[in-house]
């Protein structure tokens, strides 16, 4: 199936029809071959186990659930034209239709999906109405369910269940007298004289019906689309609100990669899919068509004229009037992420193309949680589920911005969030309280060879939580004990908070696991590798309440440190210390312990001997014996600070004089009277 082709000016005339699709000549028109369809065959099978494909009769019930809401706004559209006295003639063909945008009007939707749709109404039918009338309307329904008005929000919503079908409908006021059935949304002069949230409503339609006109093959891309989409939700780089790509962003290079190769099928697609957007020289935008000014006055993406938008890092351009770029979330970060999987993804389609790898490997799900060294988790969390509902989609929607903060660290090279969010951990079993947990990869800095590194977190964790907060408390949302908390993770210790079917339990083997947690804090002062946390108040008795919420007017005052310890090199050693560890790690420090006090300070006392009865000996069998006691005794020093080095426990025991005792001048004590702060601090003492 081919569609016409572009460009066009404010609206299409058949004159300005050009012979190719999109901006630029396609890079090959090679026909598929044989071993191509084979392919595609191979590859719509390896779909069908992920449920990207819905049932006959399932999209039949879809089908028939818009049918009923379609009816439903043509007789509410005719109840409110008799209220506002509009003329009988009128009436009978006001009209009024229910659009649909998204994944379902792609072809793309997969099971259990919902549909985004929108509602449109003639001039005389108002917002108002549509949040008044047309809700009423819909709860004398049997058929819907968990019906919920969200007018203030950026595209003003109404969702709902109906035949538990999940449905977003957005509404939009034409300035027309009637709504036609044949009405294409496309058409530029639609906008006119509308206000700017009909104007952002009617936009998801306009570009999704651009895109399905802008493919050479519809069904080509298509089956592309399902596999570029489930691949990117397999490898956790599927969210807008998180910094990476949306469902439209990704339709909008998949459908660039149909344009540059308008007679491939699937398979071929997606290896190009790969090869162009893993060479793609980024900030350069994707374009689907040539931006149109209908001169209209309205916003558009355009960094000639914006010096907003030149800071933009991979810019996707939407097809429809007014263009805008899709992926302003974008960070350095999640651009670095997409990027080399676009080129992991290069590489196994290479190896699918020479037989050399399935389908299936593409879809393989990497480990996140090995991926990096260092995590930071972030927990949000509420007394009750409906406060909790809020509450993260609130502190969801502003995690890119905790990300944007550390990328601005001097000592961070990546931060990386996996979308998937977790149930997390909760304070106490006696409080009711619900959470939900985020993980960011980190990577730091490299270092030189003998050089230290200190990274303070708080400052960029803390400007995240107090624009949340500034937002919660502006929006008339936050209530008593909504929380954000963040900590720093060591990658072997996530087994502690992640689920098992996330993440196996690891077998208790020493004491560099995780302590368990205290008021949600984390105690990392037993790690074992090269990264040292600082002092923290998390180390104080277990009498001083710490994370403890104080009521101070409208405020809820936490006082969180997270992830603070003192360094290991900075502890006073007492063998007593021995007492406190389990399993082997305690045999190894006292045999630690053991081998100093019996192997080494017999050694020297047999020294001391050898020397006071030097004098019994013949002055040459004496040299000899000596050299080889000194010998024997000067190596074994040796090989003990060479061994043992990292063991500081064992160097103070030898060399008493260099403990020393940890500096806490710098650590923020818990205030004595309630202030209206959150306090989230992380300290990072990293050494190779």
């Amino acid at each position: 199936m081919r569609n016409e082709k572009n460009t066009r000016t404010c609206f299409y005339p058949e004159a300005n029809i050009l012979d190719h699709y999109g901006i630029t000549s396609p890079i090959s028109l090679a026909q598929a071959k044989e071993a191509d369809l084979v392919l595609t065959h191979r590859l719509t099978e390896a779909l069908k186990p992920y449920g990207v494909f819905e049932e006959e009769l399932e999209l039949q019930r879809r089908i028939h659930v818009l049918g009923k809401l379609n009816t439903l706004v043509k007789e509410w559209i005719r109840d409110v034209s008799e209220t506002k006295n509009l003329p009988a003639s009128v009436i009978e063909t006001v009209g009024g239709k229910i659009f649909t945008f998204g994944s379902y009007r792609l072809g793309v939707h997969t099971k259990g999906a919902d549909i985004d749709a929108l509602c449109v109404a003639p001039r005389h039918v108002e917002r108002t109405d549509f949040f008044s009338s047309f809700l009423d309307k819909l709860k004398e329904q049997e058929e819907v369910k968990d019906l919920r008005a969200v007018e203030e929000a950026f595209v003003p919503v109404i969702k709902l269940s109906f035949d538990s079908i999940e449905i977003d409908i957005l509404f939009a006021r034409l300035a027309l007298q009637t709504i036609p059935e044949n009405l294409d949304l496309r058409d530029d002069g639609l906008l006119k004289n509308l206000d700017i949230r009909c104007i952002r409503s009617l936009n998801g339609c306009r570009v999704t019906d651009e895109i399905l006109h802008l493919v050479p093959n519809i069904e080509n891309f298509r089956l592309t689309l399902r596999t570029i989409k489930l691949w990117a939700k397999r490898h956790n780089i599927y969210s807008n609100i998180l910094g990476f790509l949306g469902g439209v962003s990704w339709a909008m290079l998949v459908a660039r990669t149909c344009q540059l190769y308008p007679n491939a099928v699937a398979s071929t697609l997606v290896h190009k899919f790969f090869l162009v957007f893993s060479k793609w020289e980024w900030p350069n935008p994707v374009l689907l068509k040539q931006p149109e000014d209908c001169n209209l006055n309205l916003p558009v993406w355009d960094p000639r004229v914006t010096p907003s938008d030149r800071y933009h890092l991979m810019p996707i351009i939407t097809p429809a009037y007014p263009q805008q770029n899709s992926t302003y979330n974008v960070s350095a970060s999640t651009r670095a992420v997409m990027v080399d999987e676009f080129k992991q993804g290069l590489a196994i389609t290479d190896d699918i193309l020479q037989s050399k790898a399935e389908w299936s490997k593409l879809f393989e799900a990497p480990n996140f949680f090995e991926k990096y060294k260092h995590y930071i988790v972030l927990l949000a969390s509420a007394p009750t589920e409906k406060q909790h509902l809020e509450w993260v989609g609130l502190v969801e929607s502003k995690i890119r911005i905790l990300v944007g903060n550390l990328e601005k660290n001097e000592f961070i090279t990546l931060a990386h969030v996996n979308p998937q969010s977790f149930p997390g951990p909760k304070e106490s079993r006696e409080k009711e309280e619900v959470s939900t947990m985020w993980v960011i990869g980190v990577i730091f800095k490299k270092m030189e060879a003998s050089e230290n590194l200190n990274v303070d977190l708080t400052i960029d964790i803390q400007s995240f939580t107090d624009t949340v907060y500034r937002q919660a408390m502006n929006s008339k949302m936050f209530e008593a004990d909504m929380k954000i908390q963040a900590m720093h993770v060591k990658r072997r210790q996530l087994h502690q908070l992640l689920p098992n079917l996330v993440m196996p339990k690891r077998r208790k083997h020493s004491t560099e696991g995780l302590r368990q947690m205290n008021d949600s804090s984390l105690d990392l002062s037993l790690d074992s590798d090269n990264s040292m946390s600082v002092p923290s108040p998390t180390a104080m008795p277990a009498t001083v309440p710490t994370s403890t919420p104080v009521k101070c007017g409208p405020l809820v005052v936490i006082n969180c440190s997270v992830g603070l310890a003192v360094p290991r090199s900075m502890r006073t050693v007492c063998p007593r210390r021995c007492l406190l560890l389990k399993g082997k790690a305690r045999w190894r420090q006292i045999l630690r312990y053991q081998c100093t006090l019996f192997f080494c300070l017999p050694l020297s006392l047999s020294v001391c001997l050898l020397s006071l009865s030097a004098s019994h000996f013949h002055n040459s069998c004496l040299k000899s014996v000596q050299i080889i006691f000194y010998t024997v005794y000067i190596s074994t020093l040796v090989c003990l600070l060479l061994v043992l080095q990292p063991n500081y426990n064992l160097i103070i025991l030898l060399f008493p004089q260099r403990m020393v005792s940890a500096d806490l001048s710098d650590v923020p004590l818990l205030p004595a009277n309630p202030i209206p702060v959150v306090k989230n601090s992380i300290k990072l003492r990293l050494s190779r």
